[in-house]
């Protein structure tokens, strides 16, 4: 099937190791390799790197944001300017968000009814939108995306189950009319995956995979995770939710970005992923490596001779001391944002590619232990999305 004549997609299944996957996503503007890691492109930039940057590191697909997009500039000014890919240079594939997380975040400054969500903007507090399925899904055709999705209710982990059950039952009416909006719209290859919420209810989640799947989307995306419920929790409804989905649809996790969470859900069989945590965390100082997280401002690094990780092969690992970069950081020069982005997207990147080999190969297991030995982490610990944004802003890469 080519995706530049077909209407939708094509996905390839192509190895298996256990219930990991090893696949291939063909889209209108290039090919995925899944397991893949999408750097975040909030407002159409990943922060701090140019598209060169991204191209040089392996990045193969970027995720913007429709709801800041639609803020500013606009879909309409996107596409008078050619489109997303040529606003913001980028000739691969882009995949954006449905706005969904932003309605959980926008508590205090939106209304959800069965016509869509009607919000005031962050920006100043009393300019009012009205985002309805259909709407998000003309936004996000206008801007000429590879991968689009509908409009969901993200809810927090503690909501009750009467309030989950209601939120389902209204995001898959908005599925089936976002879905009818993409029919009548979509280019050729623009694909649109179903969100799967259903909240911390095992039951509700079940529902929620047969309901979403019977509209008929391209791919599925497993959203309302992160919002604080015990990790533990977590693994087991992704698993659950992962394991109901078509075989021969790409499955993507939204928003979970910490390698042991990675590894844990491409072993259920999910395929795709994006989260902020690699790009917010290099602007604190935070380097993930293969032996494990390094904070470059300890005072340990401040003779440290030897690069972030000797097995990296980026940029900053190739030319800087773990020293230098400690400088820089104190400094607060710019120069130590850009040179830490680029190696934790490396490592990302990096690690999506060691999976797909080693699924290939048999060897997922202990490519899978030897992560979790370096990122361990506790199934009681609470998960929530990386933070510390102003509403409206917390997935601001």
């Amino acid at each position: 099937m080519s995706g530049s004549q077909s209407l939708t997609p094509a996905f390839e299944l192509l190895a298996r190791d256990g219930d990991a996957r090893r696949g291939r996503l063909h889209t209108p503007h290039g090919t995925v390799e899944t397991p893949a890691f999408m750097p975040v492109g909030t407002l159409g930039a990943v922060k701090s790197l140019t598209p060169a940057d991204l191209r040089e590191i392996g990045t193969e697909i970027v995720l913007a944001n429709t709801y800041h997009l639609f803020l500013r500039p606009g879909p309409a000014l996107i596409g008078e300017l050619g489109g997303l890919h040529r606003f913001m240079a980028w000739g691969g594939p882009i995949l954006t968000d449905s706005g969904g997380y932003q309605v959980w975040s926008l508590a205090a400054l939106r209304t959800i009814r069965e016509e869509g969500v009607r919000f005031r903007s962050h920006l100043d507090g009393g300019t009012e939108h009205l985002f309805t399925p259909e709407l998000v899904v003309e936004v996000q055709q206008a801007l000429g995306v590879d991968v689009l999705h509908p409009l969901d209710e993200c809810l927090p982990h503690s909501v009750s189950r009467e309030a989950a059950e209601a939120s389902l039952r209204r995001t898959v009416r908005w599925a089936r009319r976002a879905h009818a909006a993409h029919v009548a719209g979509r280019r050729p290859g623009q694909a649109c995956f179903g969100i799967v919420q259903g909240g911390m209810y095992r039951d509700l989640r079940r529902a929620a995979v047969a309901e979403t799947c019977a509209i008929g989307f391209d791919g599925h995306a497993l959203g309302g995770f992160a919002v604080g419920e015990p990790r533990g929790l977590m693994k087991e409804l992704v698993a659950l939710t992962a394991a109901a989905l078509p075989a021969d649809r790409p499955r993507y996790l939204m928003g979970i970005g910490r390698p042991g969470d990675l590894v844990d859900a491409v072993a259920v069989g999910v395929d795709m992923f994006d989260c902020v945590l690699p790009t917010r965390h290099a602007r604190t100082g935070q380097a993930f490596t293969s032996q494990g997280l390094v904070v470059i401002r300890h005072a340990a690094h401040t003779r440290a001779a030897e690069p972030l990780d000797p097995s990296c092969p980026c940029y900053a690992c190739r030319h800087f001391s773990r020293a230098y970069l400690r400088h820089l950081f104190l400094a607060r020069e710019l120069t130590v944002y850009r040179l830490l982005t680029l190696h934790n997207l490396t490592y990302y990147l990096g690690l999506m590619a060691d999976l797909r080999a080693a699924i290939a190969a048999g060897t997922f297991a202990a490519l899978r232990q030897t992560v979790l030995g370096a990122y361990g982490s506790d199934d009681a610990e609470p998960v929530t999305a990386p933070g510390g944004e102003p509403p409206g802003q917390e997935e601001t890469s």
